[in-house]
């Protein structure tokens, strides 16, 4: 795991991307704060930019640094969660402008993941995390879905937990609205 973090890192801090495994399936990543690396996210996964796509933090004390105002509900949310949850937060800050939804809001989990934690906290920033699939497609479930043109297109791809056969599921998705009003998207 360490040898893949190291090499993560380094593809990310020069603006590359990354198919990593996650606390829910397999993604593309890159640092969600370059508007290039983000625009090549977009490109390989043949998606509308005008699709937003969530970010991944390791932490909930972080979320100030990305968010307006965090709602006070969104922690108890995050705590209370029993698997991966995704939240759609109002006006997104220190972000790409390419990630934010037009009405301004950004959809962040804060993973669970051991791998994904330690590559976020050595990063220190926001991590880009949408489906390793092509728009429109179902998201593989693990490693052996990925189509390959997917894998060629990243610039590094992990090795940790590629052999994983867990059939994981999407986060759950809640938005929450600048008063505090609860929106379940996805169970």
């Amino acid at each position: 795991m360490d040898t893949d973090i190291k090499n993560a890192l380094r593809v990310l801090r020069n603006g590359g991307t990354v198919l990593y495994p996650s606390d829910t399936i397999w993604g593309i990543g890159c640092d969600a704060t370059n508007i290039e690396a983000v625009k090549n996210v977009y490109k390989i996964k043949n998606r509308n930019e005008s699709k937003s796509m969530i970010v991944l933090l390791d932490d909930a004390g972080w979320l100030a640094n990305y968010i307006e105002k965090v709602p006070d509900i969104a922690f108890d949310l995050i705590e209370l969660s029993e698997k991966p949850l995704t939240i759609i937060y109002p006006n997104a800050k220190n972000v790409a402008k390419n990630l934010v939804a037009s009405d301004g809001t950004i959809g962040i989990r804060i993973t669970r993941d051991e791998f994904c934690k330690k590559l976020i906290s050595q990063f220190r920033k926001p991590l880009v995390s949408t489906s390793a699939n092509y728009s429109n497609q179902n998201a593989p479930a693990n490693f052996d879905e990925i189509d390959q043109d997917i894998i060629n297109a990243v610039d590094y791809v992990v090795e940790w937990r590629q052999n994983d056969l867990n059939r994981n599921s999407p986060s759950g998705i809640i938005k929450i609205g600048v008063n505090n009003e609860i929106q379940v998207i996805r169970n």
